[in-house]
């Protein structure tokens, strides 16, 4: 059981000893869960920390992701990673380039790189496929690779890339590699808790392993949501609702001198104003 925040260095000196274990969380119960089922590291969007963050996990490693095109400037991206590790960040995900990668890093900001299918530049790979899968694809991956250990980078993700390139690559860099659908050769294994939880109605990606049915769950608790409304309103219609518990209660001999003053229609002297 973890008893403390892993720093960059704990996990820097973590690669190649063991898989390190990474979600995708949006929401504090989620992380809050990542934090009780012992996740190594976590990715969060940025608005997602603070006080009530670090209180449901105190103890995981968290990306907040500068998501690419919400900043335009290496200021922009500066002034956001500082915002985001004063908020309770431990790194940032950064998929801008390399020269933003080194104004953040020369301010001690740990920076985590995105290599093979990056979904804000799918367009350069082809789309939403596999990359690395021939020798000039793989061989780019791995300069990518490098770029980013020369700029300062501490870590990289590696999405959609065939296991034994990614293991290789692995295996010639510094960097902390994220595997997210590249195989085992990585140091840690990265999914979305959507996936994890079965939370997408559409295309689940061919690397994600679904381990529960909340889609299931959920369409359940619609139909309860539903059944509770309409029981609320046939009450309403019949009279069943409200009950007399539902009710504040007045004293009678309160209520006759209000129905006395009520009947006389003396309620407020001519002099006065009614209350606001």
């Amino acid at each position: 059981m973890k008893t403390k925040r892993p720093t960059v260095a704990d996990i820097q000196a973590m690669k190649g000893k063991r898989q390190l274990t990474m979600l995708r969380v949006v929401t504090l119960e989620e992380a809050a869960a990542a934090e009780q089922a012992g996740i190594d590291l976590v990715s969060v969007p940025p608005a997602l920390l603070g006080p009530a963050f670090r209180e449901a996990a105190p103890t995981v490693f968290a990306f907040p992701g500068l998501e690419y095109g919400d900043f335009i400037t290496a200021d922009d991206y500066l002034r956001g990673a500082f915002q985001a590790m004063r908020a309770g960040g431990d790194a940032v995900y950064c998929a801008a380039g390399l020269s933003t990668v080194r104004r953040l890093r020369e301010e001690g900001i740990p920076v985590c790189g995105h290599v093979g299918l990056i979904p804000s530049k799918a367009t350069w790979t082809g789309g939403f496929r596999a990359v690395g899968k021939t020798v000039e694809s793989a061989l780019e991956i791995y300069r990518q690779v490098k770029a980013l250990e020369e700029a300062g980078a501490f870590a990289a993700e590696i999405e959609v890339v065939p296991g034994e390139v990614a293991a290789a690559i692995s295996a010639k860099t510094s960097l902390v590699m994220l595997s997210m659908g590249a195989g085992t050769g990585c140091d840690a294994q990265y999914l979305f808790a959507d996936d994890v939880l079965g939370q997408n109605r559409g295309h689940c990606p061919r690397h994600a392993k679904v381990y529960r049915n909340f889609a299931a769950e959920y369409d359940r608790l619609q139909q309860e949501r539903i059944a509770a409304f309409r029981d609320y309103a046939e009450d309403v219609r019949s009279g069943a609702y409200p009950e007399q518990g539902h009710l504040v209660g007045i004293e009678p001999s309160e209520l006759a001198a209000f129905l006395e003053r009520l009947g006389s229609q003396t309620l407020f002297p001519h002099t006065e104003k009614p209350p606001m």
